[in-house]
């Protein structure tokens, strides 16, 4: 089955600074993604590349088994919803399922109006005045009734409260059960996308730091104290990725192919922090070592 996304070695500078380096990925059909890292990570300038608003610098990006923006028929299996769910403010709610089945080939009006009745969004009501779960919904809406074969969605929930943050990423797994599409979403919050997500791409310091099915990635992660981590008694091949000794216990995430007795698998939280925190360490040491300011 052809990948949803598949990079070599791509890149992305913005003038003197590099964004995105060396990222390689196969991303298979059929999952719901989660993006994560911290700002600056390179999140939404992968995402960017994804939809074709951006161009590499170097590498290659396929999405779908062709170039990003190829054309028509590439551009219409890809629905976007960019940070903090743009909606046109001037525009009602029907205005926007109205310019939907107008710019799309695929528009599913149906699909849309019977989700702004779930929802109870009055038709005639002015995107501008909604709240922001609200806004968030109808943008979902609007890309999901493109019937794409991919959204993608640069952090949409960052704003909204729990409750609608909740409902939102709810209402995503129905559309994906409905409609039989795949998810790249993007967030920093570990907790959501654990609630959610079937495939974990982990990016910091502009680099893919960690990739793979969440199920796999889980069953290779343990959480050991201290004691526990001394090296001696790990499996052979086991690598220590972060120890956390923020807390009153040092809390240790090692990854091992080989079980490791008595300890407790980590969580997709533990996993997330140890890799994010761990490139941060690297890029400071890196920046003390060589005397260069970021």
């Amino acid at each position: 089955m052809t990948p949803i996304i598949e990079t070599r070695d791509l890149g992305k500078r913005y003038r003197h600074k590099a964004a995105l380096t060396d990222c390689t990925l196969r991303v298979p059909a059929g999952r719901i993604v989660g993006l994560v890292g911290p700002n600056g990570a390179g999140k939404s300038t992968l995402l960017g590349l994804t939809c074709g608003l951006l161009a590499p610098t170097t590498g290659t990006i396929a999405v779908l088994g062709d170039r990003p923006a190829a054309g028509a028929a590439q551009l219409a299996k890809v629905g976007f919803v960019a940070q903090d769910a743009p909606v046109y403010a001037g525009l009602s709610v029907a205005d926007h399922l109205k310019l939907g089945r107008k710019l799309n080939p695929r528009w599913d009006m149906g699909l849309a109006q019977r989700r702004v009745q779930q929802l109870g969004l009055d038709p005639a009501q002015k995107a501008g005045r909604l709240s922001g779960g609200q806004r968030a919904q109808l943008a979902l809406t609007v890309a999901a009734a493109k019937r794409a074969e991919l959204l993608i969605l640069d952090e949409p929930v960052a704003s909204l409260d729990p409750l609608a943050r909740s409902a939102f990423l709810r209402d995503l797994l129905e559309f994906v059960a409905e409609l039989g599409v795949s998810v790249v979403l993007s967030s920093h919050l570990l907790g959501d996308l654990e609630r959610v997500c079937d495939h974990l791409i982990v990016l910091a310091a502009g680099r893919v730091q960690l990739a793979g099915d969440v199920g796999d990635l889980l069953a290779e992660h343990y959480r050991l104290t201290a004691d526990q981590a001394d090296p001696a008694m790990l499996p052979a091949g086991a690598e220590i990725v972060h120890a956390d000794d923020s807390a009153r216990e040092t809390a240790v995430v090692v990854r091992s192919s080989q079980p490791i007795d008595g300890a407790a698998h980590a969580d997709l939280e533990d996993v997330g922090l140890a890799y994010m925190t761990r490139a941060a360490m690297a890029s400071v040491r890196g920046t003390a070592e060589t005397g260069v300011r970021r």
